[in-house]
């Protein structure tokens, strides 16, 4: 029986053979994602009674790793889409029940995941220029209108934006700015209007364009159908707001390793100790970081609230980013000069894997919170979102 991380593994190869021609041209992987809908990919996080794979965050990650390995900017767009849906599948009926959901908002939940494993897939708008990914400080608002909503802001690095089928907006109460909902918000909705921004040192064919909101929208984009449920939502649900990325850039680092050892294959340099050393130490460094992903993928899943849990996740994302930078630097070292060229999968692994540690929440971020409760103190303390 082929699992999803087995059919990950089999698309990887062919994302790798575009990964260069996307990147150079900042197109968006059409054919990556057209491969992705055929795996049935988009469902992997949706429950099985509404026709998904039923996947929990260790499979995720799994699955994310091997895509990584083909092409870090495909996995990182999938990432968004998994994102969403996991969270959607995470509120549960008895989770539903304490946050006060109502029955018509659980029915558009399992609506959502339905399209999902379909082929629908979403991304999500939520960062900001000047905030980041801080909910507690954005800058696009919404207003009840009627029966629905106004949302009006501009969203930056919307990965996949201008291809997906709906977007995860946030956004803060135009009357309470302390409330902060999420809305699924259909691609053709009239007032959508994509600026295409990107052009960046790695990840160019995310894709990640501007997104400017001037819509309204109905009742039912509101996910949950109560307001306010956004920070509550990020708090419980970390590792997809911190971990989540882990996957795809240690899966980068490992891309980065395996291109080295092609690159020296029978070449001068890879009969040199100091190569050698330097792949063996990259090999041994990638290796740890996925065993403290899948640590915390496995707690996940097993104990989501236990504050250990929050501790590996937070360390997860830590050193992913920083294993991914480290040891893509080490190869382009290790491989030499003509490694630099554009075209080379290692110039291309290198800017791709620079970015991890840049992505919220950031090394530097990652690393305070985990001093701070190493310390004896609450990580959280400090409004981290």
């Amino acid at each position: 029986m082929t699992g999803p991380a087995q059919l990950a593994a089999r698309l990887a190869p062919r994302f790798a053979a575009r990964a260069t021609g996307y990147d150079q041209s900042g197109a968006f992987p059409t054919e990556d994602f057209a491969d992705l809908a055929a795996a049935g990919l988009f469902g992997l996080m949706v429950p099985t009674r509404l026709g998904g794979m039923g996947a929990g965050f260790a499979e995720y990650v799994e699955v994310a790793y091997e895509l990584a390995r083909g092409s870090g900017a495909s996995a990182l767009v999938f990432n968004m889409h998994a994102s969403a849906t996991g969270a959607l599948a995470a509120v549960t009926d008895g989770l539903a029940e304490d946050l006060g959901i109502p029955a018509e908002a659980l029915a558009a939940r399992d609506d959502h995941l339905a399209a999902a494993a379909k082929g629908a897939w979403y991304a999500v708008a939520m960062s900001e220029r000047g905030v980041g990914s801080r909910l507690s400080q954005l800058n696009t608002v919404y207003r009840r209108i009627g029966d629905g909503f106004q949302i009006t802001g501009e969203k930056t690095f919307c990965s996949g934006a201008g291809h997906c089928d709906a977007y995860l907006v946030a956004a803060r109460s135009a009357d309470d700015p302390a409330v902060v909902s999420q809305f699924l918000v259909p691609a053709d909705t009239p007032g959508l209007t994509v600026t295409p921004t990107w052009d960046a040192l790695g990840m160019r064919a995310t894709c990640s364009h501007d997104l400017r909101l001037a819509a309204t929208v109905p009742f039912r984009t509101l996910l949950g159908g109560v307001e306010g449920l956004a920070l509550a939502v990020a708090g419980s649900m970390p590792h997809w707001m911190v971990a989540s990325y882990a996957a795809v850039y240690v899966g980068v680092a490992r891309a980065a390793v395996d291109a080295a050892v092609a690159h020296v294959g029978d070449r001068p340099a890879g009969r040199l100790p100091a190569v050698r050393a330097r792949i063996g130490r990259a090999d041994a460094a990638v290796a740890a970081a996925g065993q403290v992903i899948r640590q915390a993928a496995r707690r996940v899943d097993a104990a989501p609230d236990d504050p250990e849990t929050r501790r590996w996740v937070w360390r997860a994302k830590l050193l992913a980013g920083d294993t991914a930078a480290d040891v893509a630097g080490s190869m382009l070292a290790a491989a030499g000069t003509s490694a630099t060229r554009r075209g080379n999968p290692l110039e291309r692994l290198f800017r791709d894997a620079r970015c991890g540690a840049l992505q919220p929440a950031t090394s530097d971020v990652c690393a305070d919170w985990l001093g701070v409760a190493a310390m004896g103190g609450d990580p959280d303390a400090a409004q981290r979102w």
